[in-house]
């Protein structure tokens, strides 16, 4: 029985290079055989950089590949729905970037295909993965903080440029979907409730047709979760729980390491002290492949973040983003 499964990559993008390529090479179970992207040449760069023996000329040959085991999808957003499926069909298991599908119909669309299949096709949420969320979500259950009324969280950065992918609305740019996502699934995850209202403020940059601000507002069962995202602010990003006896706050909720070091700071009122939970140098991107290869290899197939969960995160933009207005 292989104790390594062989991953096909679609696309050099800056996360596959950065991240995702780079963790699964690193994995104790998985390597990448292959890669295509836009231009042989680009396929050639990505490919000397990471030791990845083939290079493609097509999408379409990494999927159709013998030498693939699973396909990794690092494409713009709107190509995401059409190469899982192509993947899926032809007999490969599936990691792709975040989010998965355009719309919440399109995830269902998947989940069936999935189950028809027997194939494992996740959403690439590395968050999932990191320790830190561990952490919170046992706070969160064992009632340290009391009962949780308000969350806040924020995720920014500076990209005003014409020609960034995250720009083009064809290709489903905009902050919500880059970076909205992240306040939402973390929220999701370290509760397990889902929200039952929700209202947002939506401001579109007039030149791209995307949204550069989103000011969201959830109500969930007992707390609302308050956030705003935005392409054209700061770099920022910061995620509070703030429960009736103590709170808890996050420094780098999403990109630990990257952005600032993996710390969570707990204050509780019966001690009037806070505490601060350092994580070190945990790689939530090779937990993450790992937890991917390690399902497709042995008898469980199940991952730690199931298209389930994709689909209620979904449904969540889905709704925010009914909310602009071009």
């Amino acid at each position: 029985m292989r104790d390594k499964i062989r991953w096909g990559v679609l696309g050099a993008a800056r996360i596959a290079d950065h991240f995702v390529v780079p963790a699964i090479q690193r994995s104790a179970n998985g390597r990448v055989t292959c890669v295509a992207a836009r231009d042989r040449e680009r396929a050639a760069a990505f490919a000397a950089r990471h030791d990845i023996a083939a290079t493609h000329a097509s999408y379409e040959e990494v999927v159709a590949s013998d030498e693939v085991d699973a396909v990794y999808i690092p494409l713009p957003t709107a190509s995401h729905f059409e190469w899982c499926r192509k993947a899926l069909l032809a007999g490969k298991h599936v990691l792709c970037e975040k989010p998965i599908a355009m719309t919440a119909s399109q995830v269902r669309e998947l989940i069936e295909l999935r189950d028809a299949t027997g194939l494992i096709c996740g959403e690439a949420f590395m968050v999932a993965h990191h320790p830190q969320w561990a952490f919170v979500r046992a706070r969160i259950a064992d009632g340290t903080l009391g009962e949780w009324q308000r969350v806040e969280g924020s995720f920014t950065y500076f990209n005003d440029d014409p020609h960034a992918l995250k720009n083009d609305l064809a290709l489903g740019g905009g902050g919500v979907r880059d970076i909205g996502v992240y306040p939402v699934v973390t929220t999701r995850i370290a509760t397990g409730l889902e929200p039952v209202a929700i209202h947002a403020d939506i401001t579109i940059d007039p030149r791209f047709g995307t949204d550069k601000l989103a000011v969201c507002e959830l109500t969930f069962p007992g707390f609302d979760l308050h956030f705003y995202c935005g392409t054209q602010l700061a770099r920022h990003q910061q995620m509070i729980f703030h429960g009736s006896k103590g709170w808890l706050l996050l420094d780098a909720p999403f990109n630990p390491g990257v952005y600032a070091d993996a710390r969570v700071h707990i204050r509780s009122d019966h001690t009037g002290k806070v505490e601060t939970v350092e994580f070190g140098n945990a790689d939530q991107y090779q937990s993450m492949v790992e937890n991917f290869s390690a399902a497709v290899l042995g008898p469980d197939k199940s991952i730690v973040f199931a298209l389930e969960n994709s689909l209620g995160n979904q449904l969540v933009i889905d709704e925010v983003l009914s909310h602009a207005s071009h």
